[in-house]
């Protein structure tokens, strides 16, 4: 298993033996220099830590049409490559739920997929297998018959299944019809050419390590079935995942600790499942807002230590634990206790140039656009119109030239 870091080390690998603390760290974050010095006199003045790992976003001025796996015509390394720019169908749902009998829009998965593949998509992440009824296919395609239809689809339009935030079963241990409907997901995967299949939540919402061991055994068993079908099985973040564990003393009033070792609890999650059949999707945009939030913690002898979190150095320490991520923007914003507003990729503040150039193995990980907010009730094309405006964005990200 991948060796764990000291959680109370916040300066990369990379930091110059000269570096002072505060450059040790704003080189491994990957912070611009005027963004780290504008929150460093925020912090001075007495505010919250502004998020410190924004930067100018990548622009798109054109689709890329490429189809190589690294680099575009001397215009530097492409760090996305093409056949790895993906969408969970999430951020267009209400495309997918509308009715074609009502609209000239594109409805329905088949509808949907063909417009994704024109604005130049080649992956797609589902969540459910749910949509209009009066799209070709009925309302559910949850069932063997369904995943077939909906895999012609992708077929005939060149996109590839990477993926479903689907049935986990809430049962532990398994009841047998929880263990039936697991494994009639995994069918559904295999027909759709899926590696990976998984879930938009996290393991468990609880901060104390007993119940973090009773999840790791539970995602532990789960992954050996999906290993035997042939599928990865991958857990996703949000922000309170990458919170600090509590697993010291002293106890309270329930016996439950109250102070933390230092260590955050998906962390503590990858320490204690087995790397063969438990991997992680990282949620780039959560992953900040927990690096906003969670910067300091009560040790065990009740002192107050700051450790700031480093998604990408994250992923790097544990490397192919992490084959997908939701590449969801957000712009710096710390008047609504998250430090970040969503945004459409690459239109806000994260780093995504610094991001995707740490962490590597681009013909491995799998991001998939994805924007909460992009359905809109007043504007029924704003879905798909955003979709289009990520994935230049995403075409466009370039590993900067030294």
């Amino acid at each position: 298993m991948t060796s764990y870091s000291d959680p109370s080390r916040t300066t990369g690998a990379d930091a110059a033996p000269t570096d002072t603390p505060d450059e040790a760290l704003r080189r491994s974050l990957g912070v611009a220099r005027r963004r780290f010095l504008s929150t460093c006199t925020a912090v001075a003045a007495g505010a919250v830590a502004a998020p410190v790992f924004g930067a100018s976003p990548a622009l798109a001025h054109g689709r890329d049409h490429g189809h190589g796996h690294g680099h575009d015509h001397g215009r530097g390394q492409v760090l996305v490559p093409p056949h790895k720019r993906g969408i969970i169908l999430y951020t267009v749902r209400d495309a997918t739920a509308r009715d074609p009998l009502a609209s000239d829009l594109p409805s329905g998965f088949r509808e949907v997929f063909k417009q994704l593949a024109r604005h130049g998509y080649r992956q797609v992440e589902f969540a459910g297998y749910n949509q209009h009824a009066n799209a070709p296919g009925g309302a559910s395609l949850e069932s063997v018959q369904g995943a077939r239809l909906l895999r012609s689809w992708l077929d005939e339009y060149g996109l590839r299944a990477q993926g479903n935030h689907g049935f986990i079963p809430s049962s532990w241990p398994l009841t047998a019809a929880d263990k039936d409907t697991f494994k009639k997901h995994l069918e559904i995967a295999n027909i759709l050419g899926m590696d990976h299949m998984g879930t938009g939540g996290d393991p468990t919402g609880s901060s104390y390590r007993a119940d973090w061991d009773v999840a790791a055994d539970k995602w532990n068993a789960l992954g050996e079935i999906a290993r035997r079908e042939g599928i990865k099985l991958y857990t996703h973040n949000h922000d309170s995942a990458y919170g600090f564990l509590l697993d010291r003393g002293p106890l309270d009033d329930q016996g439950r600790p109250t102070r933390s070792s230092g260590i955050r609890k998906l962390e503590y999650f990858l320490k204690v499942t087995d790397p063969k059949l438990v991997w992680l999707e990282m949620d780039i945009f959560w992953a900040h807002v927990a690096q906003y939030k969670f910067h300091t913690y009560t040790a065990p002898d009740g002192s107050t230590r700051r450790n700031v979190f480093d998604p990408a150095g994250l992923v790097t320490r544990y490397n192919k634990r992490y084959p997908l991520f939701h590449a969801k923007d957000g712009v710096v914003d710390t008047s609504n206790g998250m430090g970040w507003d969503m945004v459409p990729f690459g239109t806000g503040d994260i780093d995504y140039t610094t991001f995707f150039s740490r962490v590597g193995l681009s013909n491995y990980r799998n991001p998939m656009v994805e924007d909460d907010n992009s359905p809109s009730a007043t504007d029924p094309a704003q879905s798909l119109r955003e979709a289009k405006i990520s994935y230049d964005n995403m075409a466009a990200l370039r590993r900067r030239r030294r």
